[in-house]
């Protein structure tokens, strides 16, 4: 007779339901930006998810009957680590820290709920909900790059394939008589959130070796680059012999519907060659089969289910975090006052400056809440651009963009970098660390200096930049910061060593006026 473990007492339940209740009070600034994330086309998978870890729990759920729950000290450990997390985010009023805050302490409490042994049975489940959490700014906007220059490259290749004569610079496919630009939107990132989401479930239901399911995830990266890649040139193409109007509107959302089917489609296709190859050879409806609990034996005892003692420390350990969570004051970011870049000075010493504007388009994808562009020439026939980007506010997706990942897009190769120390009696006599790159596209070249000015802050390492507006964000309530840039042209030929001075000369007269547009 084989025991199953299934009555749970009543007041044992309303226990679970109350850690549960806690974790979503606690939780619940970081949930509803999770759930509004979902608003956007990358994210929008994510109403569907958790209802998919509930099936994946329900379909083990005769393989939990059989299974009495034990102790786990772990899962107390992993719980009080998700609730440091948590006290971290909001504290800093970081979104994304609360929400994986709250998938570790929800991981511990099942943890120290069943123990590692149920635990592990719904582990899939567990793991698919982390799909749901939006990626950090920063590396949003680093991958959308980096996705928008290999969508642009082999989107010129299809285009090529048919013919048609066509220019690549950096993201900017030139057809001659239109220009087609591989925008944000088109870097394939709204196919490839839902569709790994897609492959990490279809690998989860795949009946066979561990390297298949594998080979099946990591498959979903390549088909949506590429499948993306040939969409954009299929557009280029469309373009060409229909005009412009077939790479806007209705035409460019229904070629994007088209492309996530056929991903899916190739994803069916993968299971099936796999499901043919190995030892494990099945037909694809056995191999794919979406099957519910298997039956319970027919001569099972029913058990009563020890709810362990490592769960009876978790609750209090929920309360106690939820009170505090209620006692601390609540913390409004501090926006410091400052000028605004309308004002900042157009003559600077020998400098005279001439105001100019970004297009729309990279106002909408940069969402700063300040910026001064202005070219600057002096006497000497010398002109410098100056670019400033500022941020009140780096909490909420909003955050610097390293022109590191973003010149590669406009056409630009890097040819150089490196850093450069730049004597300035402004910053306390110390001098200022600024990055220096020599890009290049054709026969033109440019020497940029740029620098991350942030809350007192002159840094040149982008993921040290992340660390301290953690860090501010905690400490000082404040993620205000900026972006500064400056670019002077090198013709072929021309003294690189004036053009340094040049730049570092200018950097010493900017930096003084410059802090009182950019609060320290």
């Amino acid at each position: 007779m084989i025991d199953v473990f299934w009555k749970i007492k009543p007041w044992q339940w309303s226990l679970v339901v109350a850690a549960l209740g806690m974790l979503v009070f606690i939780f619940s600034d970081g949930l509803k930006g999770m759930v509004a994330a979902w608003g956007q086309e990358e994210y929008s998978h994510g109403y569907m998810l958790p209802l998919v870890a509930a099936f994946f729990v329900w379909q083990k759920s005769s393989a939990l009957a059989q299974m009495p729950f034990r102790a786990s000290w772990l899962g107390v450990l992993v719980t009080l680590f998700g609730l440091f997390i948590y006290i971290a985010g909001e504290l800093g009023t970081l979104y994304t820290v609360i929400q994986y805050g709250f998938l570790v302490t929800l991981g511990g409490v099942f943890l120290s709920f069943m123990g590692w042994r149920a635990f592990r049975l719904i582990l899939p489940a567990y793991v698919l909900l982390f799909f749901t959490v939006p990626l950090p700014s920063f590396l949003y906007n680093n991958l959308s790059s980096e996705l928008q220059l290999i969508s642009s490259q082999l989107g010129v290749m299809v285009i090529r394939l048919f013919g048609i004569t066509v220019f690549l610079e950096g993201n900017v496919i030139d057809l001659g008589n239109y220009q087609l630009q591989v925008v944000e939107a088109c870097s394939g990132l709204r196919y490839l959130f839902p569709l790994t989401a897609l492959g990490f479930i279809a690998a989860v239901l795949f009946k066979g070796a561990l390297w298949k399911k594998v080979v099946l995830f990591l498959s979903t990266i390549p088909i949506t680059v590429f499948m993306n890649s040939f969409r954009i040139g299929v557009i280029g193409v469309l373009v060409n012999y229909g005009g412009a109007g077939m790479a806007e509107g209705f035409m460019h959302d229904f070629e994007g519907w088209i492309v996530f089917m056929a991903c899916a489609a190739i994803l069916v296709l993968e299971m099936w060659l796999l499901a043919k190859i190995g030892r494990d050879r099945l037909p694809l409806r056995d191999a794919f089969a979406i099957e519910g609990p298997d039956p319970l034996p027919a001569n099972a005892r029913i058990q009563a289910q020890i709810i362990p003692s490592s769960f009876y420390l978790v609750l209090p350990l929920l309360l106690a975090v939820m009170v505090v969570s209620q006692l601390l004051p609540q913390r409004e970011e501090i926006i410091p006052e400052r000028v605004e870049f309308v004002f900042f000075p157009r003559d600077i010493g020998e400098w005279r400056g001439r105001p100019d504007r970004l297009e729309k388009i990279y106002v909408d994808a940069l969402k700063f809440d300040d910026y001064l562009l202005s070219d600057y020439a002096n006497g000497a026939g010398d002109s410098i651009n100056l670019y400033v980007a500022y941020y009140a506010s780096q909490r909420k997706g909003a955050s610097v963009h390293s022109p590191k990942s973003c010149l590669p897009g406009g056409g630009w190769r890097i040819q150089e970098f490196s850093q450069v120390e730049i004597d300035a009696s402004g910053f306390d006599g110390q001098p200022i660390r600024v990055n220096r790159s020599l890009i290049q596209m054709g026969d033109e070249r440019l020497l940029v200096y740029y620098w991350f000015q942030q809350r007192g802050r002159i840094m040149t390492n982008e993921y040290l930049v992340k660390w301290n507006l953690f860090w501010d964000a905690m400490t000082r309530n404040r993620t205000d910061g900026a972006l500064v840039r400056m670019t002077t042209k090198v013709p072929l030929g021309a003294n690189l060593d004036e053009k340094d001075v040049l730049l570092s000369d200018f950097v010493r007269i900017i930096e003084s006026p410059l802090r009182r547009f950019v609060p320290e």
